[in-house]
């Protein structure tokens, strides 16, 4: 396949993503390689550690290539997006409980289906260029791939704000926010690379980490908290809204792009996932539950046309801003009965 390279070298199995002009996007069949992959390395035991990253500068991994669900999704076949969700998901669970490290090198870009296959690893490394997103409502989808488990985790009210709005974090703030750990210059990657591989040492990585840049979201945790900690998006609109700061104006703003149908889930979804005890597996379920519904009763369909497809940037959502669907998110995130996701590998 040359959308990814997958090999052995020394004591490491390596995976890299190598599509870097899509962005390094990925695809179904990517995803089935990366986790037969980690599959056959779990019980390997001349792999001591897994290496992922990805060739160019601008992408680790932009996301998901999600023309093909468009593709399909708009001929009525709403199956295989949710097949394509059901193994991704899976995947993403596996990389979470792996029993060896699983080192992620993420440069540039990393959105969505990207950080699925990263931020849920040890240890996570970022470099000068990283920029790190979960802007799924902004096509009408949620944050998923496992992201609304690291946000419920977040700091204060980070994970309601970055959840909603698809504000890009650099360095500093991933690592705060934690969808990250290590700072490396990205000069020092290949060197450090070369050294895991033949040494299986994770310590050189602390041997290498620096004082990452300092965050810009971060420094807006007050704000943050004051405003997204209501229980539903009703309550943090008003909130915005009862408020002249620039801040409060720019949030408006970038609320105003994203699907309210895709937010206020994304914000209940965040709520339930905040207490002690839950793990990933709860995240996910929750999150597919949105997801096979997605084509058939939310915004997505309409959000990838506006975004993707016409690129005219003006999708037509189902509900408006002004008044939250908190009723027909409720319905989103209802149980799914015999289509519940079962993290079990299809025939």
């Amino acid at each position: 396949m040359t959308d990814i390279s997958i090999r052995k070298d020394g004591k490491a199995g390596r995976i890299t993503l190598t599509r870097p002009k899509a962005l390094n996007a990925m695809t179904y069949e990517m995803c089935i390689a990366i986790e037969d992959a980690v599959d056959a390395w779990a019980d390997d035991d001349t792999v001591e550690l897994i290496i992922i990253d990805a060739e160019g500068d601008k992408a680790f991994c932009a996301g998901g290539d999600i023309a093909a669900l468009y593709e399909t999704g708009t001929k009525g076949d709403y199956e295989y997006a949710r097949r394509f969700w059901r193994d991704e998901y899976r995947l993403n669970a596996k990389i979470s409980e792996y029993p060896k490290p699983y080192v992620a090198f993420m440069q540039g870009f990393v959105m969505g289906g990207g950080v699925g296959i990263s931020c849920h690893g040890h240890p996570r490394i970022v470099c000068e260029s990283s920029q790190i997103a979960m802007p799924e409502c902004g096509i009408g989808l949620v944050p998923d791939v496992g992201g609304t488990y690291l946000l419920a985790k977040a700091p204060g009210r980070l994970g309601e704000y970055l959840g909603t709005t698809g504000t890009r974090m650099n360095a500093g703030d991933a690592i705060h926010a934690g969808f990250a750990d290590h700072f490396i210059p990205q000069e020092k990657w290949a060197d450090l690379i070369a050294q895991l591989s033949e040494t299986g040492d994770l310590s050189l990585i602390d041997q290498a980490s620096a004082t990452p840049p300092e965050g810009t979201v971060s420094a807006q945790a007050a704000e943050i908290d004051t405003h997204f900690s209501g229980d539903t998006l009703s309550d943090i609109v008003g909130s915005l809204k009862s408020s002249d700061s620039e801040f409060a104006a720019a949030t408006l703003k970038a609320l105003s792009r994203g699907s309210p149908l895709s937010m206020a889930c994304t914000v209940e979804m965040l709520h339930r996932l905040e207490g002690p005890g839950t793990d990933i597996r709860q995240a996910l379920d929750l999150e597919y539950r949105f997801t096979h519904r997605a084509m058939e009763h939310g915004d997505f369909l309409e959000g990838i046309r506006a975004a993707v497809i016409d690129k005219d940037r003006s999708p037509k959502w189902q509900h408006d801003l002004d008044a939250p669907p908190q009723q027909a998110a409720d319905a989103m995130l209802t149980p799914l009965g015999a289509d519940a996701l079962t993290f079990q590998k299809e025939g």
